[in-house]
């Protein structure tokens, strides 16, 4: 029996994928067909697809032209699948010719002539592009707009006044602003992704989700972290009960890189640490122990007591069967990581937690330990930027964020501008 195996993503399976598959069967008596892992798919550049994987594969497992489907997930598995499954044969379109000679050593490779005219590429191209403009021209607002070239579907115009050139808007203004900048555009029927906070009051914030449903569309916060694999992935874990009850979570979110504790530096222009990093550092807290805490402490060392500008805070959340704690600064250094203390094991974090790509679970026995990889790029910006896009295609907001989540970082920040927090002093002041 001659064995054909043959790799693809086959995301929006069509007459060329078919022709593919027909092509490769008749190479032989078994076909396995290799269908990409989400995650792999984004270490080869495609962070767009259409399609999950499980899609993906009833879509092969329906043309009844695979004797067997494998998923395919890391760099380097064509070897080891060759070796593990006995295959005499490796086929792929001739788009790659060339590129898997080195595989000669282990089988057979033939490349096969893809049928003209037809790709998973140009039918997501032929879809109506979604067209995002920017509120905001700071670093961060530079960033996403970097990012977008990478995602499929989507194009950058600058925003016009009313808005009218542009289905979409990212919001990356002051955070003072948001509530109006956000409500302006749902007003004016554009969907909206914005920066966090989305307001810095409850009532504002619940608001803003009012309008954007009574108008169907689509308000979600954009926190880069939240949509990162390595994130989602310890979020799995952690609920899991893998490391037993959750019962403490301790998160920390610090930088000095926009020289806001310089002697002289105008702050009226910057964000404080309650919004700049806040938001974060609430994220696995809200999104692992819930929104409903009994108490919330707040500390602060405010550099401008006038401008509620905040250079640390640590804001230390009790709920009924957990604790958790988040510190925040831009005129403070600590090490930037997370960890989730539960009564089997706690998964650990390195700095900096909120764009890592590898986590640990770890025990009180070590040999159990685990760690985990994931791919990254564009610190999880690209990846927002998809989920946006799907959310609006689908007319569903994102699950990445739910709204009581946005609503409850929004809460926090609100007992802090009316002053719930105990200020500590700085030193020489």
């Amino acid at each position: 029996m001659i064995k054909v195996i043959t790799y693809g993503t086959y995301d929006m399976l069509h007459y060329g994928h078919i022709r593919l598959l027909e092509r490769a069967k008749a190479l032989g008596d078994y076909l396995i067909v290799g269908v990409t892992s989400d995650d792999y798919d984004k270490t080869r550049g495609k962070i767009n697809l259409q399609q999950s994987l499980m899609e993906r594969v009833e879509a092969v497992k329906a043309t009844g032209l695979a004797d067997e489907i494998i998923i395919e997930e890391y760099e380097g598995q064509k070897i080891d699948d060759i070796r593990r499954l006995g295959v005499d044969i490796f086929t792929v379109g001739s788009d790659w010719e060339g590129y898997f000679d080195y595989l000669n050593e282990y089988c057979k490779v033939v490349y096969l002539p893809r049928t003209q005219g037809v790709s998973s590429s140009e039918l997501r191209a032929e879809k109506r592009r979604l067209i995002i403009g920017t509120i905001g021209d700071g670093n961060i607002s530079k960033k996403f707009v970097h990012e977008m070239q990478y995602v499929n579907g989507v194009d950058y115009q600058e925003c016009t006044e009313n808005l009218d050139n542009v289905d979409a808007v990212y919001i990356a203004s002051h955070p003072s602003q948001h509530y109006n900048d956000v409500k302006r555009a749902l007003k004016a029927g554009k969907h909206v992704i914005c920066e966090s906070p989305i307001a810095l009051t409850f009532k504002q914030c619940s608001e803003l989700f009012d309008l954007a449903k009574e108008k169907n569309l689509v308000l979600t916060d954009a926190i880069k972290t939240a949509y990162s694999t390595a994130y989602s992935r310890l979020l799995v874990v952690a609920k899991s009960g893998r490391i037993g009850n959750i019962i403490s979570v301790d998160s920390v979110c610090t930088s000095l890189e926009d020289g806001a504790s310089m002697p002289g530096a105008d702050l009226s222009k910057k964000q404080n640490s309650i919004c700049a990093w806040g938001p974060t550092a609430m994220l696995p807290i809200f999104q692992l122990l819930g929104d409903s805490f009994k108490s919330l402490s707040i500390t602060s060392m405010m550099l401008d007591e006038q401008l509620n500008y905040d250079g640390f805070t640590k804001l230390d959340f009790i709920y009924d069967k957990a604790v958790a704690s988040a510190k925040i600064a831009k005129a403070a250094k600590s090490e930037g990581e997370l960890i989730i203390t539960g009564t089997k094991g706690y998964i650990y974090v390195p700095a900096p937690w909120w764009k890592t790509d590898y986590f640990e679970v770890r025990f009180e026995n070590s040999a159990e330990n685990k760690r985990y990889f994931y791919q990254l790029d564009g610190e999880g910006i690209r990846y927002e930027i998809v989920a946006f896009a799907r959310a609006v295609e689908s007319g569903r907001s994102s699950l990445y964020i739910e709204n009581s989540t946005s609503c409850a970082i929004a809460d926090t920040i609100e007992r802090f501008y009316n002053g719930n927090c105990t200020v500590i002093k700085r030193e020489g002041v």
